[in-house]
């Protein structure tokens, strides 16, 4: 009969055994993604998951979709659109729609976040699954001009005129896009007017038109701001406040 020490030993040996063998069979990352969201002995991260800088500030992270990756910062309801573009030592840096850098991920599985107040960048760190990041709901025409009446006051407010919102030949099915896209550019009059001169400039404009295309974009015509989105891309489908405001701040 086996004595106690024994068995203790064996089942010692056994334990030992499979975490070898669970630890062999493990996968490990085989591409820059996979050693991004990858902690030693642990799962990948989630595709959708929350962080947090070190100034406690806390962004959701969404790379459901593959490529691109959104982000939505906890201070705004916008959602970024973030491209990847490689960088030294493997690196993976993800920029938004100006080419900014917003996020860098390090081969071995670091998360750096840039922001205009630390544009050296921070480390972000995981702190828990999130929902994927979604636009909201447009379900009727109503909501819809709603929503354009809503932006059309914040950016009037900000120029101290009336900007009109027109959207007559953007499709009807593109209503939630639309609806984002018009927060998204009432948000650029807000920031451009609040800079120095800022006022003057978006004073310039009375109207801001919405029409489908290929590829997002923002551009001015006289006292118009036109804005292009495109449905068929989804989240990725209109242009960020940083480009529209780089387009109604040009002098």
């Amino acid at each position: 009969m086996r004595t106690a020490s024994a068995r203790i030993l064996g089942g010692a040996l056994l334990a030992c055994l499979l975490s070898v063998t669970a630890a062999l069979a493990e996968p490990s990352p085989s591409t820059l993604r996979d050693a991004f969201f990858h902690r030693p002995g642990d799962r990948p991260l989630p595709s959708v998951a929350r962080f947090e800088d070190e100034e406690g500030d806390e962004f959701v992270l969404d790379r459901s979709g593959g490529r691109p990756v959104f982000i939505r910062f906890d201070d705004s309801p916008e959602i970024w659109t973030l491209l990847p573009n490689s960088a030294p030592r493997g690196d993976v840096v993800y920029k938004n729609d100006m080419g900014e850098p917003v996020l860098r991920s390090t081969r071995l599985g670091g998360l750096t976040l840039f922001t205009e107040g630390r544009p050296q960048g921070m480390a972000a760190a995981f702190a828990g699954p999130a929902p994927p990041l979604r636009l909201p709901p447009v379900d009727t025409v109503q909501t819809l001009l709603r929503d354009f009446a809503q932006a059309s006051a914040r950016a009037s407010r900000a120029a101290q005129r009336l900007i009109a919102f027109e959207a007559e030949d953007a499709p009807l099915l593109a209503a939630p896009l639309l609806a984002d896209a018009a927060f998204v550019v009432s948000e650029a009059f807000v920031q451009v007017a609040g800079e120095d001169g800022g006022r003057r400039l978006v004073a310039r404009y009375n109207k801001v038109e919405f029409e489908a295309g290929k590829n997002p974009n923002a551009a001015t015509r006289g006292p118009v701001v036109r804005i292009t989105i495109a449905p068929e891309r989804g989240l990725a489908g209109r242009p960020s406040s940083h480009r529209v405001a780089a387009a109604i701040s040009k002098r």
